[in-house]
């Protein structure tokens, strides 16, 4: 069935105002102390906008793919006032969460050229390829702040540390990069994906070679709805291409199985097969995003655009006066049970708010 937006959703200038203000109450957002993680004593802040961190770099790169679209000036500022700030400070220590930073810093540099960034992009980069944990077969193995989590592998590795990499691969002309980027694209899909569903476990362990809960956890299925399509244009892959033929299909496969699990509201349950779970946004906006980009560049067909405007349609209910994105989990580490999953606190995130700038933008290119 065609969709006519005009029937369904606001005004274009509508989506424009949202985009504005969810920007402005980005970069408000502050921890209190109320969600801070402590790693035996390590407090670790995964909330406030002006810290060096996985939610501030999934944010980042929201924000800044606004620009490349818009030009808009104030998500330009957002964006470089945040590096300037913390080059100042100085950078935390690397894991695969602090590196999600650079794919942002990557795009910058690639259009100023401002050599400022260079030295981030070599140092960041030869560490992942260097010095960076491993599991067996040669995973990137998900170290963070306090746990190791020896030999595990995990969604959210893709899109922290894997595309940044295979970014600045191309930038640096670093081929070897390029491969090791593919490579864990397809050793994170042999270990992650359910062969049955389609859909993706948040982790797997080489410690008893098992998915923990076997939870299909929202958020993380929705790195891999972003960072498919976001790999393939990265490398420019070509039809005909090996890797853009296999992550095409593993895509659909996800994507027809997300297509029956949403919810009349638009929106996905945190617990993707539960519906006794809550309904949250963040995943959601980052099912909204990669599935359009992926009917928008013909990745997948156009039956899969409503799946995506419906969502479209349910996150602007969750937007409020102030800009805040409502019912967003907060950072999440593997669980061992679905109850976890279901007992994870919400409140405003970084990437809430950034990811939804995300859907909407690439929402825009269906105005053209």
């Amino acid at each position: 069935m065609d969709i006519i937006l005009e029937e369904l959703f606001v005004p274009k200038q509508t989506i424009l105002d949202k985009i504005d203000l969810m920007m402005d109450n980005l970069t408000t957002i502050k921890d209190n102390g109320d969600f801070l993680l402590d790693f035996d004593g390590l407090k670790v802040d995964d909330k406030s906008w002006t810290v060096w961190n996985w939610p501030q770099g999934v944010g980042l790169y929201g924000i800044y793919k606004n620009y490349q679209l818009t030009k808009n000036p104030k998500a330009l500022q957002i964006v470089t006032d945040w590096f300037e700030a913390r080059m100042i400070e100085g950078a935390p220590p690397k894991n695969v969460n602090t590196m999600a930073p650079l794919l942002t810093m990557a795009y910058l540099y690639e259009d100023t050229k401002d050599s400022r960034y260079l030295a981030y992009l070599e140092q960041w980069a030869e560490w992942v390829m260097r010095d960076m944990p491993r599991t067996n077969e040669n995973g990137l193995q998900h170290a963070t702040y306090g746990p190791a989590n020896t030999n595990q592998l995990w969604d959210d590795t893709l899109m922290m540390t894997v595309l940044p990499l295979a970014k600045i691969g191309l930038l640096l002309d670093r081929p070897e990069y390029v491969e090791e980027a593919k490579y864990q694209f397809l050793i994170h899909t042999k270990y992650l994906m359910d062969k049955k569903t389609g859909l993706w476990y948040h982790g797997w362990t080489f410690e008893g070679n098992h998915n923990y809960a076997e939870a299909f956890w929202a958020r993380g299925n929705c790195w891999l709805t972003i960072a498919i399509p976001e790999i393939i244009e990265i490398l420019d892959l070509r039809e005909g291409d090996y890797l853009r033929t296999f992550l095409l299909n593993t895509l659909e496969a996800q994507v027809k199985a997300l297509a029956n699990y949403q919810d009349e509201s638009g929106l996905w349950h945190t617990l993707l097969d539960d519906d006794t779970s809550y309904l949250e946004s963040s995943a959601t906006a980052g099912f909204a995003y990669g599935i359009l980009k992926a009917v928008h560049k013909r990745y997948l067909g156009k039956e899969y655009e409503e799946v995506a405007y419906k969502a479209i349609e349910g996150l602007l209910g969750e937007i409020d006066e102030t800009g805040e994105v409502q019912h967003v989990s907060i950072g999440t580490g593997m669980g061992d049970s679905l109850q976890f999953y279901k007992e994870i606190g919400i409140t405003a995130m970084p990437y809430g708010q950034s990811l939804t700038v995300l859907a909407f933008t690439e929402f825009l290119v269906s105005y053209c």
